[in-house]
């Protein structure tokens, strides 16, 4: 029984010193800082260096600290520029905590850190882009040259494509003024911030439409500017084929016109040369060429002609003695030489055609039955 309870005692006790000893020791790590505390205040200098360290047990208490480079990723937010354009921003940033006891009388842990970091830094974001214009926050250079297609820069009506306007600071200045004014603020908390930038910018919904339809209407304006060129270019080609066609058909005008000449001309080398053979034969042209003239004048409708006129003087050669063939009407109005030789010929007897018989005469009718 005595050996039984000292057994008994012995395992008390080595389990009483194991859970003093696992309460006096504890380990610090590379990546941590840690402070310890009595009763909620410090008890020393905050150890840094890793390794097994001790401490009171159950009086003492550690409290680690992330010794790395932590991140913080703000929220998107919607708010205005100076020009009262609205954009949405979303920015980033990294820190440390580099007077953990500072930091532990201040914050306590790190997501009341996060917190406090989300109120400072949005709060001067906020501010600079309320102070500047909207081209300030999205370039960066100031002497940017911006490479614009040729054809597009001469299409150009409104001088706007490949020019910028002028900045006076940038937005690396303005990352860097709430990079300034953050810091000063986050050093109570024994917080070193190390470097913000912004993520992203972005127009609302609205901004958008209104920046689109600017953009739609400047390449309207420069396709409108290519579409008067092609449409003079396009003229300038008509014209031209236009100009060449008159001068080809104008070209084949003449050439068929001195080639009817010539042939009129030989024709009428032709007709002078059989009809001037002797005064008869001229006079008989002269005859033809009138009666094709009175055919191709009189046969349209009335014609007036003055008794004086050559042209009637064949007509005035007609005698009205009643009624006759036309064939005598014309022998009548016949030159003198031409009618001579018909005179001389003989007539030739005309046969006597025997009178028809009279019909008899029709049976009066009967009464009417």
């Amino acid at each position: 029984m005595k050996k039984s309870g000292f057994g008994c005692l012995v395992v008390i006790t080595l389990f009483i010193v194991l859970l003093i000893a696992s309460g006096a020791i504890y380990t610090v790590n590379e990546t941590e800082q840690v402070i310890v505390t009595q009763f909620g205040k410090l008890v020393d200098e905050p150890v840094v260096k890793p390794g097994l360290k001790f401490k009171v047990p159950f009086l003492q208490k550690t409290n680690s600290f992330d010794r790395r480079i932590l991140e913080w990723d703000g929220r998107t937010t919607e708010m205005p520029t100076k020009d009262k354009t609205y954009i949405i921003v979303d920015t980033y940033a990294r820190w440390t905590i580099v007077d953990p006891v500072r930091f532990f009388e201040k914050l306590r842990d790190e997501r009341s850190a996060q917190s406090r970091l989300d109120d400072i830094l949005g709060s001067e974001t906020r501010n600079t882009v309320a102070k500047h214009e909207l081209i300030e926050i999205i370039r960066t250079t100031k002497e940017r040259t911006v490479q614009v297609d040729k054809d597009l820069a001469e299409a150009d009506k409104s001088g706007t494509v490949g020019k910028l306007i002028p900045i006076r600071r940038g937005r690396a200045l303005l990352e860097k003024e709430i990079y300034d004014t953050a810091k000063v603020k986050l050093a109570e908390f024994g917080i070193e911030l190390l470097d913000i930038r912004f993520k992203r910018i972005n127009y609302n919904e609205g901004v958008q439409v209104r920046i689109y339809e600017r953009m739609v209407s400047e390449r309207q304006q420069i396709a409108e500017k290519f579409r008067s060129e092609g449409d003079g270019e396009a003229a300038k080609i008509l014209g031209d084929m236009e100009k060449e066609l008159r001068e080809i058909e104008s070209e084949a005008y003449k050439i068929v016109e001195t080639t009817k000449g010539e042939a009129d001309a030989k024709a009428t080398e032709i007709y002078a040369k059989a009809f001037n053979i002797s005064p008869e034969a001229a006079e008989f042209y002269e005859f033809v060429r009138t009666m094709e003239l009175y055919q191709s004048t009189l046969g349209g409708g009335t014609v007036v002609l003055s008794t004086d006129s050559d042209l009637f003087k064949y007509l005035k050669a007609v005698k009205p003695v009643g009624p006759s063939s036309s064939a005598e009407v014309a022998e009548e109005a016949l030159p003198e030489s031409i009618k001579a030789p018909a005179a001389k010929a003989a007539p030739k007897p005309v046969p006597a055609v025997p009178a028809p018989a009279p019909l008899p005469a029709p049976a009066p009718a009967g009464p009417a039955q």
